[in-house]
């Protein structure tokens, strides 16, 4: 055998004879692009246009109760919370005075202590009366109870009713010149009128006709 044929022997080392199982790139590209029975026939499957407004009904019908649950639970809230401020209000009326009985309630012990005392002396007694005084005008003083000036002062139909008038020449016309009844004023607004006497002119008295004029008149 010459040394051409021994050479004619060896296998070729081309690409197809090293890997015979090679797949073609346009092949791989064609099988990658090839698409699944399910999503072509999503694809092909589209929904009508009544069947598209159906669904947007569905959807609208959803937000529709979500907002009149809203709404409920926000008028549920509203009406408990008139109720509250309803009571709170009613409370408040009802013991506005608590704190302002608690402070008479006290003066009125005061009270039933001195007249309870035994072996009191009418001196005694006074004092115990003064101090109670001293108390309540304290007491007046702090619920912004102040009194009416009246003695002395012009009439104001604002401040004082007057009782009656008495004739005087000694003070002006419409002057109070006694007083009945203390007025007091709350928070500056009248709480009661004083009731006075005030003052009025004297009536001119006529002079008596002279006796010269009575006998001319006689004759």
């Amino acid at each position: 055998m010459t040394s051409k044929e021994k050479v004619s022997e060896k296998p070729e080392d081309t690409p197809e004879a090293l890997d015979p199982e090679v797949l073609d790139p346009e092949v791989l590209e064609t099988e990658a692009k090839e698409p699944e029975e399910g999503d072509t026939a999503e694809e092909e499957r589209k929904l009508s246009p009544m069947e598209e407004l159906q669904e947007q009904l569905k959807e609208k019908d959803v937000e529709l109760v979500e907002q009149k649950n809203d709404f409920l639970r926000e008028k549920a809230d509203l009406e408990n919370f008139r109720k509250r401020l309803v009571k709170e209000k009613a409370d408040a009326v009802q013991f506005a005075n608590e704190r302002l009985l608690k402070e008479l309630v006290e003066i009125d012990d005061n009270m039933n202590r001195a007249l309870n005392t035994p072996n009191t002396s009418l001196e005694s007694l006074k004092e115990g009366v003064e101090m109670i005084q001293k108390q309540f005008a304290t007491f007046l003083k702090n619920q912004k109870v102040e009194v009416v000036e009246a003695m002395g002062k012009p009439f104001d139909p604002n401040l004082h009713e007057v009782m009656t008038q008495l004739e005087s020449e000694e003070h002006e016309e419409n002057t109070v010149m006694q007083e009945y009844s203390t007025g007091y004023t709350l928070n500056g607004r009248i709480l009661r009128s004083a009731k006075v006497v005030i003052s009025k002119k004297p009536v001119e008295q006529t002079p008596p006709p002279k006796e010269e004029e009575n006998i001319k008149s006689a004759e």
